[in-house]
């Protein structure tokens, strides 16, 4: 009689992440090359975000010029070649063009010659906003290797005589490769997206194409954002964790947005994390909006924080208002 044949364990489908990448300008502005041209100190501004500095594009440097080095850092990381590629994404809120997509201009100068290339626009929340498309499109089938860009100019749509705004950003662009595996070890475990329209006038760009014909400047309410910010990261997070049946003592690294240090250590301190789990660059990148997590990510691993089977959260809230959040087991 032969043997029975036992049934091969049926695994899921997820995204695991093959590699990072990250680029930042040269170019380098300190909180006192701020303070010699609006009313400001170095001291207020570290007081009150935790920024020390940004990096700034040059002249005729785009974003998708950003985009692209970070991209090929993080090809080379994973060890694929382009070919294998069947999807890129670049999320921004500072296109080069307003149309076409930023990414596929990057599709293009990396010499892809397959395979599809969108935007995401949902400004600081975008790269979290990107990681859920790209896991929704290898989960069912319409790509099994996806890039995914976090890549912003915000210097460009500064009004460098407030204050209140033009010390918060900097310029950077974040990648990862992500590929489609059977396994119950490791990848994407779950992302949480949301969004509350009735809140787009506490931080927008008073411009656009349909609007204004011009490409206008940021304008915020910080106080507002603040509070805002606290309440629904809080809620975010904990929604993570909930659908994956984890507590927060099972999180080994935080990886938030870097818009303020003060959000930042807050939901630190609400997940009762060590701050030495929390990876923070807002002192060295300002706010990069969708290209802060991914800067944050790609560091932490290069610099061997982040290890093979750790569980990290991803978080961000952006214009719109935005928010989400990730679960991915490195």
């Amino acid at each position: 009689m032969s043997e029975l044949v036992q049934p091969r364990e049926i695994m899921p489908l997820r995204s695991v992440v093959l590699g990072c990448g990250a680029y930042l300008p040269s170019r380098i502005v300190t909180n006192e090359e701020l303070a010699a041209k609006v009313d400001t100190s170095d001291e207020w501004i570290v007081q009150r975000t935790g920024i020390r500095q940004r990096h700034v594009a040059a002249e005729g440097e785009f974003t998708s010029d950003l985009a692209l080095a970070a991209a090929r850092k993080a090809i080379g990381h994973a060890g694929i070649t382009v070919d294998e590629l069947d999807l890129v994404i670049v999320a921004t809120a500072t296109p080069d063009n307003t149309f076409p997509a930023t990414a596929t201009k990057v599709q293009h100068k990396l010499g892809m010659k397959r395979g599809f290339a969108f935007d995401v626009q949902a400004v600081c929340s975008g790269f979290v906003y990107a990681l859920g498309v790209a896991d929704s499109f290898i989960k069912t089938g319409q790509a099994k290797t996806a890039l995914v860009i976090g890549a912003e100019t915000f210097s460009r749509i500064l009004d460098w005589n407030d204050r209140q705004t033009c010390v918060l950003f900097g310029d950077g662009a974040g990648a990862v490769v992500l590929r489609g595996e059977e396994t119950a070890e490791r990848g994407i475990l779950s992302t949480h997206l949301h969004s509350e329209g009735e809140h787009y006038e506490l931080l927008h760009v008073d411009g656009g194409p349909s609007s204004t014909g011009t490409v206008g400047h940021l304008r915020m309410e910080g106080r507002k954002v603040f509070v805002h910010a606290v309440q629904r990261l809080a809620e975010v997070v904990d929604e993570a964790l909930a659908a994956q049946k984890l507590t927060a003592r099972d999180i080994d690294w935080l990886v938030p947005h870097q818009a303020n240090k003060r959000i930042i250590d807050g939901v630190g301190k609400k997940l009762a994390l060590d701050p030495r789990q929390v990876v923070v660059t807002v002192d060295r990148h300002a706010n990069t909006s969708a290209a802060s997590i991914p800067l944050a990510l790609a560091e932490a691993v290069h610099d061997g924080r982040i290890k093979r089977g750790d569980l990290v959260l991803l978080e961000a809230m952006g214009g719109g208002f935005t928010w989400g959040s990730a679960l991915v087991r490195w």
